[in-house]
């Protein structure tokens, strides 16, 4: 049984799963968000070297879900399932779109997913330079479980989020 959401409309925005033929723009979306952030990370994020190819492969390894507004998609979620948990990653709204809820709507779709495979928990990465980012996530039911540190720093960079679905 597939438990992807199918595809939804709401208002303008038509909420579905991403499929191999949306990598190319998923990736543009993707890269686009990411060299947006209110500042630079270090080090920067790979979602900045985000291409057609990898992300027809999270993809394919998991599955995503874009909103899109007047057909054009403006905001992006990939997901992979390892053991009981889904993780969400390379969240990503256009900046000319944010603060619509559509980066909410694809988390919600992937938090439904998750809810379909049966996974007890949701989990994500983000930086702990982009303190805005960890209170959006809080917003919708994440806490912060612990902390990693990217190879070759000597302090903390990224919050490993967790929400509970059991």
């Amino acid at each position: 049984m597939d438990s992807r959401p199918t595809e939804r409309v709401v208002d303008d925005l038509v909420l579905r799963p991403l499929t191999l033929l949306d990598a190319a723009v998923a990736a543009e979306v993707v890269r686009t968000a990411f060299a947006a952030q209110s500042k630079a990370t270090r080090p920067p994020s790979s979602a900045l070297r985000e291409t057609k190819e990898t992300v027809a492969a999270k993809i394919g390894a998991g599955g995503g879900f874009g909103a899109y507004a007047s057909g054009e998609l403006v905001a992006a979620a990939l997901w992979t399932i390892d053991k009981d948990a889904l993780h969400v990653g390379r969240v990503s709204a256009l900046p000319a779109h944010r603060g619509r809820g559509y980066a909410r709507a694809v988390i919600a779709a992937c938090e439904q997913t998750a809810r379909g495979h049966g996974v007890a928990r949701m989990t994500l990465r983000t930086r702990l330079e982009l303190p805005e980012n960890e209170r959006f996530f809080e917003r919708l039911g994440f806490r912060r479980i612990g902390v990693e540190t990217h190879e070759g720093f000597d302090a903390p960079t990224t919050a490993v989020m967790e929400k509970r679905l059991t």
